[in-house]
């Protein structure tokens, strides 16, 4: 009798490494089902993303009638948690803990942070609009609740993406550092994507109550996933507890430093920050300038972010291709730059020109631009860590990719404002404003392509430092 159970599971098993980038990670030791429930982390730093970036910076812009550089400034304040990265990395590479445990805790404090901050901010925004009882209350009470909540949400999901992502590394081989990220970062833009649309059919007929429901809804799914993908994941290790409370303290400043020495990574880092500030500044202006410049519904702006997601998803999937057949990452980064002039410059032509089908093509490029871009930058990072410094490695790299972002989504708010409301200017079209920031991203994925081409004349690889790599001992112990 033909057992359906087992063909089905070899199908299956034979279909995802081909479909799912980076599913070939998964072993006998570690599932890939192991691995898919700890990526339900990075679903709960996808949500808050969309939830921050996408819907919420037009419900404020639009329905509540707050400033884009106020709201760009709220939606940039994580960023000043974001240098933070680095020595959070650092901290779970070296915690002591009784129980032998590294990750978890640091894991657990962020989801606490995510969750204080969402259940403050639906009241935070309504009273800083002013909206209903709320038009009488200072301004202030607003404002510094308002700035709260976008803090610990933002706390938390760098807390919690940064050790997750170097609990993943912990759980596979050396070699599979690189596939195991990648496979997070899938799930990331996945997550994003459902997410996306999950809240746009919730708005799609938009109240303050129900944006109370959502925002709320999201505190408790962030909390239930995250503990769901921390259940033992990490186990308890008694000796390594012991080994590491007779070492010597471990010192930021001698980790940094060794992390810095290595060759191409100062290079590696300001392109990191150039290419993320020039696909970052559109964040916080898509979805408004689908709103005021073609006339979109909330639902519909929503889903954009779904489609730029996607785009993302589909330059992973290409990269994960590319770099198992010996692509070079750096390369992949730097056509993703190449990518994302001609997507931004379809944006601005949308407004004069074919209308909401160009602009959805050049939301699209620039996502598969960013997916190109991400993923080489990501892969370049870890294999030019050393593997006793994966979470500092993971953590200066989330830290200038966050830091970069943050800046250009308060830089993008503020230039669309100052020119809406320069007297000189006025007059102009709703699209004009945004038009002019779309071209600084174009400039500044130039410089990007600019900084990259001394790493790509000499292979486009780091050789001296994978020298340096093999010769040192992998002093961070997978559970």
């Amino acid at each position: 009798m033909l057992n359906y159970r087992d063909f089905a599971l070899r199908k299956l098993a034979s279909i995802t490494p081909r479909y799912l980038p980076f599913a070939d990670v998964a072993t006998e030791d570690v599932p890939l089902s192991r691995l898919l429930r700890l990526s339900l982390f990075q679903i709960t730093v996808g949500m808050a993303l969309v939830l921050l970036m996408g819907t919420l910076n037009r419900v404020m812009i639009v329905e509540l009638q707050v400033s884009a550089a106020l709201v760009a400034g709220m939606l940039a304040l994580p960023v000043l948690f974001a240098p933070f990265r680095t020595l959070i990395g650092f901290k779970s590479d070296s915690h002591r803990s009784a129980l032998g445990w590294r990750r978890i805790p640091y894991i657990w404090k962020g989801t606490l942070y995510q969750f204080g901050g969402f259940a403050v901010m639906p009241f935070a925004l309504l009273t800083l609009s002013g909206y209903g009882e709320a038009v009488d209350a200072p301004r202030w009470i607003g404002l510094s609740s308002a700035a709260l909540a976008f803090l610990l949400v933002g706390a938390g999901l760098h807390m919690v993406q940064t050790v997750g992502l170097a609990l993943a590394t912990d759980l596979v081989k050396e070699e599979d550092h690189p596939k195991v990220v990648g496979l997070m970062y899938v799930m990331l833009l996945l997550g994003m994507v459902v997410s996306a649309l999950i809240y746009g059919a919730l708005l799609a007929n938009y109240t303050p109550g129900r944006l109370i429901q959502v925002i709320q809804g999201s505190a408790v799914v962030t909390v239930g996933l995250n503990l769901f993908a921390m259940w033992k994941q990490e186990s308890r290790d008694r000796e390594r507890a012991r080994r590491m409370e007779t070492a010597p303290p471990a010192h930021f400043q001698d980790a940094w430093r060794r992390l810095v020495r290595l060759p191409g990574t100062v290079r590696l880092l300001v392109l990191i920050g150039l290419g993320t500030f020039g696909f970052g500044m559109a964040d916080v202006l898509l979805e408004p300038y689908g709103g005021q410049a073609l006339g979109f519904t909330v639902g519909q702006t929503t889903k954009l972010t779904a489609l730029f997601a996607g785009g993302t998803l589909i330059g992973f999937g290409i990269a994960s291709r590319v770099l198992s057949v010996g692509g070079l990452p750096l390369r992949l980064a730097t056509m993703g730059a190449f990518l994302g002039i001609p997507g931004f410059a379809a944006i601005i032509l949308s407004s004069e020109m074919i209308g909401p089908m160009l602009f959805f093509v050049g939301v699209f490029a620039t996502g598969l631009g960013a997916g190109l871009f991400g993923h080489g930058t990501l892969t370049a990072t870890i294999r030019n860590a050393p593997p006793d410094q994966i979470g500092l490695s993971l953590g200066a790299w989330g830290a200038v990719q966050a830091t970069c972002a943050g800046i250009g989504v308060a830089l993008a708010g503020i230039v669309r404002d100052i020119l809406v409301v320069t007297p000189s200017l006025a007059g102009l079209r709703a699209s004009t404003p945004y038009n002019v920031v779309f071209m600084i991203e174009m400039a500044f994925l130039a410089l990007a392509i600019l900084i990259a081409i001394p790493l790509l004349l000499r292979g486009g690889s780091f050789p001296a430092t994978s020298a340096v790599v093999r010769s040192q001992p992998n002093q961070v112990e997978a559970p």
